[in-house]
C-alpha cells in the first residue's frame, strides 16, 4: 500500500554468493532507467562496485538469442561508468544464478509479509533497506562463518565506486503537440504553450522527466508518473517562457493555478513589472515551492509594491516553512535584509 492506494512494485535482488548478503530495492518499473537507478543505489549501499554481475534475460539490460547477448544502450553505458563486465544466464534457467533466485523467495517472505504500508518509495526502501541490514547481520555464509566476516572479502575483490554517480537517463526526442505536451512512455507531460510544434528532448528517469530545447537548455522538469494516459503538469514550469513573453500571461494556462487575487494584480502591470513578478515568482519557486512563492508575491502586491528576487524568496521561505504574518506587516523589511540592512 502506498499513500493508500495498492500499488503493484517491482523488486530488484542483488546478492553477493561468497558472503550470502542480499540487498533489495523497490521500483515502479523494469526500464532501463530503473534498473540502473537501483543497480546505482544497491552498489551505493555496498560501498562497491561488483567486478562481475550475472544477469538473468532481462530484456531491459541484455538479451540472450541463439548464444549472443544484445545489451541496452543505458546499461551498457552503466556497465561502462561502473567498469563491469557482464554475464547472461540462459533463458529459463533459475538454476544458473541459484543465489539471487533464493533470495527473491527469503526477501518477499521475511520482508514484505504483511504487506506494508508506506506512504512514498522512499519509505519503502528505508524499510527493505532496514529488513535486509537485519537479515545480512544474523545470516551466515555457506562454509558457516557470519556473513559479516566473509562480506569484508567480497569488498576487497569488488571495484572502488567512480567519484561521479551515475545519471540513469534515457534520451529520446519527441514533438510538442498544439498545446505544448510531448508524448512519452504513454503518459503526456507539458513544456508549455510557448513550445507548441517544436522539437524537444525527453530525458527520462526513474522519478522524473526533463523538457530541453534543442539548445540542451532546460524546458521543464516533471515528476515522473506510471500510470497509463495520464496528463503531468507542473505550473511553476512554466513561468520561464512568460517572462520571455509576458504579453502571453493573459492566454496563459498557469492563470488557473495562482490565487485570483494575484492574477488581477498581474493583469494590471505593466510588461516589465509583470516579467518582474514573474521571475520573482520563478526564483522563489526553486526553493519554496510554486504555492508558496505565489503567495508571498499576492501578499507584496496586496502591500502596493511589484514583487521583486529578494522580497519574493524571503517571504515565500518563511510561508513555506509554516510561518503566520498577522495583520498584515509592512513588507519593505524583505528589501532591508537582502540589502544587508538593519531595521527596528
Amino acid at each position: 500500500m502506498l499513500a493508500g492506494e495498492p500499488r503493484s512494485m517491482k523488486l530488484l535482488v542483488v546478492t553477493l554468493p561468497h558472503s550470502n548478503a542480499r540487498y533489495c530495492v523497490a521500483m515502479f518499473s523494469e526500464r532501463s532507467e530503473c534498473l540502473c537507478a537501483g543497480l546505482r543505489a544497491a552498489f551505493e549501499w555496498i560501498g562497491r562496485a561488483p567486478a562481475l554481475l550475472v544477469l538473468d534475460n532481462a530484456t531491459e539490460a541484455g538479451r540472450m538469442v541463439r548464444g549472443e547477448v544484445t545489451e541496452s544502450a543505458l546499461f551498457s553505458l552503466f556497465r561502462a561508468h561502473y567498469r563491469c563486465a557482464s554475464r547472461y544466464c540462459n533463458p529459463y534457467s533459475g538454476n544458473e544464478k541459484g543465489s539471487v533466485e533464493n533470495a527473491v523467495g527469503f526477501l518477499r517472505r521475511n520482508l514484505l509479509v504483511p504487506e506494508p504500508s508506506v506512504s512514498s518509495l522512499e519509505e519503502l526502501n528505508a524499510l527493505l533497506r532496514a529488513g535486509c541490514d537485519r537479515v545480512n547481520a544474523s545470516s551466515r555464509c555457506r562454509d558457516g562463518r557470519p556473513t559479516s566476516e566473509a562480506l569484508a572479502e567480497d569488498l576487497a575483490a569488488m571495484l572502488a565506486l567512480p567519484g561521479v554517480p551515475f545519471d540513469a537517463v534515457r534520451w529520446v526526442r519527441a514533438r510538442a503537440d498544439k498545446r505544448g505536451y510531448v508524448e512519452a512512455c504513454g503518459n503526456r507531460y507539458c513544456a508549455g504553450p510557448a513550445w507548441h510544434g517544436r522539437e524537444l528532448v525527453v530525458g527520462l528517469r526513474a522519478d522524473s522527466v526533463e523538457l530541453l530545447d534543442g539548445r540542451g537548455r532546460l524546458v521543464a522538469r516533471l515528476a515522473r508518473s506510471w500510470g497509463e494516459g495520464e496528463t503531468v503538469r507542473n505550473p511553476a514550469s512554466l513561468i520561464p517562457a512568460l517572462v520571455a513573453r509576458p504579453r502571453a500571461f493573459g492566454e496563459s494556462t498557469v492563470r488557473r493555478d495562482m490565487p485570483p487575487e494575484l492574477v488581477s494584480a498581474m493583469d494590471r502591470c505593466g510588461q516589465a513589472d509583470r516579467r518582474r513578478a514573474l521571475r520573482a515568482i520563478s526564483r522563489a519557486s526553486e526553493a519554496s515551492g510554486f504555492g508558496a512563492a505565489c503567495a508571498a508575491a499576492a501578499r507584496i502586491f496586496g502591500s502596493g509594491r511589484v514583487p521583486d528576487d529578494a522580497s519574493c524568496d524571503l517571504l515565500a521561505r518563511r510561508i513555506a516553512g509554516g510561518a503566520q504574518e498577522e495583520g498584515g506587516g509592512d513588507l519593505a523589511v524583505y528589501d532591508l535584509v537582502a540589502r544587508g540592512g538593519e531595521a527596528r
